[in-house]
């Protein structure tokens, strides 16, 4: 089957293990035709985003062809602000997609799908969302305007040719039903995952080796990790003083990413104290490394895609509560966090280190049950059922 890829939204970024990057290398292994139509946003070296200067097609390792589109002239600036993009109809026309697969539905060129799909009625279409009240519609505008008015009147339009939208998490299935006001029939979780072929790929205790003696870490010691970007909201910060207020000489906090310029003063105080180890902007399949080697992985903040990474990887995890985003409890795998607070982060990770039993039992389910539920193989053929 030939499969089209819309990530218009957003971004795009080439060789990472975001969802917009594991569908298409799945949906490739199991035997599909798959293109993506990207915008030119991306991110740079250090992980910052960045728009690409031009135009271009390339077909990955992975066997996908990837067609980056720049945005529409004249009014190039309105056109970026609204994603208008350049022939963006004759481009669906020419790869002929018997499926689109819709990466977020926020860009104005929806309306061109919708003519595509008039004229193509066997056309299959699924959208999934990555936005919710957190992370997109917190202002009144946002919320307002641009959710609840404008990309409201584009769910509308799509609707009718639309099999199924998918939230990513519950709390986006919610916003699906509430904000665009989507028929609650059409919407289902499709959760983000791990990259089961890479991961199936890795010797835990190999790479523990491998990284703590390059780093000149005893392997022995309790590892913890966290990281991302590091800014106010993802409360990295609050991690690493709570790790060094602990004042145990068997427990290091290991940190990636990248840190926001509001956050530098605070950050680089924390990193004098010894048990925190900063190992700057990691690739995907390092990030992966570091979620494996792990004892406990820690993300006390808003959500990213490595909370349900560290999950698939079978490694026991602390997370930030949010009310529907529980989904990467399999069972007894994790720990939440109900305040922003040092004291109660010392406390959860005290206990789990003072109670054995617990962090094993924690430890077991994670291995059993953590990629049985994130694993891309799986989802990837979920999505187009």
């Amino acid at each position: 089957m030939k499969i089209v890829h819309l990530c218009l939204s957003n971004f795009f970024i080439d060789n990472y293990s975001y969802q917009e990057n594991m569908l298409p290398k799945y949906h490739v292994l199991q035997g599909h035709e798959v293109t993506v139509i990207a915008s030119l946003v991306s991110f740079d070296a250090d992980g910052k985003p960045c728009l690409l200067e031009n135009e271009s097609t390339c077909v990955t390792k992975e066997g996908f062809k990837v067609i980056r589109v720049d945005y529409r002239r004249p009014f190039y600036n309105f056109n970026k602000f609204a994603r208008y993009y350049n022939n963006f109809l004759e481009l669906l026309m020419n790869e002929k997609p018997e499926l689109i697969f819709i990466h977020d539905f926020s860009f104005m060129d929806v309306g061109k799908i919708v003519k595509y799909a008039s004229k193509h009625k066997s056309v299959k279409i699924y959208v999934d969302c990555h936005t919710d009240y957190i992370n997109s519609a917190s202002t009144w505008l946002s919320k307002n305007v641009f959710h609840h008015m404008i990309w409201r009147h584009y769910a509308k339009r799509l609707t009718p040719y639309v099999a199924k939208f998918y939230g990513v998490t519950p709390l986006r299935c919610d916003f699906l039903r509430n904000a665009y006001k989507i028929d609650p029939k059409k919407v289902e979780l499709l959760v983000m995952g791990v990259d089961d072929e890479l991961l199936n790929g890795k010797d835990r205790a190999l790479i523990r080796n491998k990284y703590c003696t390059a780093l000149g870490i005893d392997s022995s010691s309790f590892i913890i990790t966290t990281g991302g970007k590091i800014d106010e909201k993802k409360n990295i910060h609050l991690v690493m003083k709570a790790v060094a207020e602990l004042g145990r000489p068997d427990v290091k906090l290991f940190v990636f990413g990248t840190v926001a310029p509001e956050m530098k003063v605070l950050f680089e105080s924390l990193l004098l104290r010894e048990a925190i180890v900063y190992v700057g902007w990691l690739g995907s399949d390092e990030i992966l490394d570091y979620l494996l080697l792990s004892d406990l992985v820690v993300f006390p903040g808003t959500h990213s895609v490595l909370w349900e990474q560290a999950v698939g990887a079978g490694t026991p995890c602390i997370f930030k509560y949010w009310q529907g985003i529980t989904h990467v409890d399999v069972g007894g795998n994790c720990e939440f966090l109900y305040k922003d607070d040092v004291d109660e982060m010392k406390s959860v990770i005290s206990n789990i280190l003072l109670k054995k039993e617990k962090y094993k039992n924690m430890k077991a389910i994670a291995l059993a049950r953590g990629l049985k539920k994130f694993s891309y193989s799986d989802i990837a053929r979920i999505a187009i059922e």
